[in-house]
């Protein structure tokens, strides 16, 4: 039977009102997680662009959406400003406004180091690339080993080598000459890549320092894939109440997926009054 667009809306709206006490719960539990995975896309709501924001752990999923991208919607999504764990992120200037420690998705640095080397030649950029994946995989040979850190002596040697790139990529990209009143010309991407790589070192190399802290950020990339999809398939959303259901049950569905729970009897709770509640960590 074809199914009513009415009857769609008016299922979502009830999922939606019997997820909020599940949302709460899990919204309290990330602000207690030890490490949590943020990102942000754009999002089309009304053919205007906004932002949507994720949250993420191993095993459990939030998103929200909002006009803004930067401080004021992660001030008003309410959890960053009382997390206090290590917050992975792509490196938005807005997230290190917040007292939590960090770690940069070194995904993304690599691919920035291998366009710089492609496009100058410069060693320290390859220098920098082969550093963090030796690093990489240091610390993955003692998590199999089943060791809960570097011996001192081999991080002091990886923290030494990673200034001695940094020095040389800065004396290949001294700061350019004043041009006038105006100030400074642009800086290159290398250079931006270069003082970012400098001034957040401790959230580069924040996988060295603690296990618990992944090498990249691809879970919240990974979380916010379905989203593009779907707005591939389907377009932009009409309205913001259309937007925030979808982001809930979509939050939900994400969770019960990571927790190896059956979707079908997830949504099957919702309309009996009794929805799954997610396992939250200990």
């Amino acid at each position: 039977m074809t199914v009513s667009e009415g009857t769609l809306g008016t299922n979502q709206a009830t999922a939606y009102a019997a997820l909020a006490p599940v949302e709460a719960t899990i919204q309290e539990a990330r602000v207690a997680a030890p490490v949590l995975h943020d990102d942000e896309s754009g999002l089309r709501i009304s053919a205007k662009l906004q932002w949507l924001h994720t949250y993420s752990t191993e095993t459990l999923t939030y998103y929200a959406a909002h006009p803004k991208r930067g401080r004021v919607a992660m001030d008003a999504i309410g959890l960053l400003p009382r997390f206090r764990g290590t917050s992975v992120h792509d490196g938005l200037p807005a997230y290190f406004g917040y007292g939590c420690d960090h770690a940069l998705c070194n995904a993304h640095h690599l691919r920035e180091l291998i366009a710089v080397h492609e496009q100058t030649g410069q060693a320290w950029a390859e220098g920098l690339l082969t550093l963090l994946l030796t690093i990489k995989t240091a610390v993955a040979e003692a998590r199999a080993a089943r060791q809960s850190a570097l011996p001192p002596e081999r991080r002091a040697d990886f923290e030494t080598h990673y200034a001695e790139l940094i020095t040389q990529g800065h004396q290949a990209h001294p700061p350019p000459a004043p041009t006038g009143p105006r100030g400074r010309p642009k800086q290159s991407p290398a250079k931006n890549l270069l003082d970012r790589l400098d001034q957040h070192r401790r959230a580069v190399l924040a996988f060295m320092d603690d296990f618990a802290v992944p090498f990249d950020n691809n879970l919240a990339e990974r979380d916010l894939r379905m989203i593009k999809v779907r707005q591939k398939i389907s377009g932009c959303f009409r309205s913001l109440d259309g937007a925030a259901y979808f982001c809930r049950i979509r939050g939900y569905i994400s969770t019960v997926r990571k927790q190896g729970y059956s979707v079908i009897a997830a949504l099957q709770s919702l309309f009996t009054g009794q929805p799954y509640m997610p396992l939250l960590p200990a």
